[in-house]
């Protein structure tokens, strides 16, 4: 059974992803601030995090990138990590602090099911963005507009 971790500490986000996510399949923890989350990941061996990008006093951004620094000197395992952002213009926070993906609230229990799956499965999920533009640092260029101009990085 999957373990994710909810930081945030807003009542009405627990509520909604509680509903979404929880079950006989997965449990959902909960902690209220972002300084809570790295020993909560090892007490409860969660397998995503879910993080609030406004967390009381460590926000989601600050969470996130504390989260890949203890993976990358040892002290933490790999953990999928799933931004909850309050508008699109977040997206750019949530992907430099590394994210393995991000919604933009209002959430529903369709996308948030399907973002927290791809996550676990070990994959990713970028609701907004391109990811070729993610991947390679320069936006897509549709196919159906003629330009001479070369594509702009993001």
């Amino acid at each position: 059974m999957p373990a994710v971790l909810l930081a945030t500490d807003a009542d009405w986000l627990y509520d909604e992803v509680e509903a979404a996510l929880g079950g006989d399949d997965v449990t959902v923890h909960r902690v209220r601030r972002g300084v809570d989350v790295l020993p909560a990941l090892l007490e409860v061996d969660a397998e995503l995090a879910i993080l609030d990008l406004q967390i009381g006093n460590m926000g989601g951004m600050a969470t996130c990138m504390t989260i890949r620094n203890e993976e990358g000197m040892g002290r933490l395992p790999i953990t999928g990590v799933l931004m909850l952002l309050d508008r699109a213009a977040d997206e750019f926070l949530a992907h430099r602090s590394d994210a393995d993906g991000w919604l933009i609230k209002p959430l529903d229990a369709f996308r948030l099911r399907r973002a927290a799956q791809a996550l676990l499965a070990g994959g990713t999920w970028f609701e907004g963005v391109d990811e070729h533009a993610l991947a390679t640092g320069v936006e897509a260029v549709d196919s159906d507009t003629e330009s001479d101009e070369a594509p702009a990085p993001v």
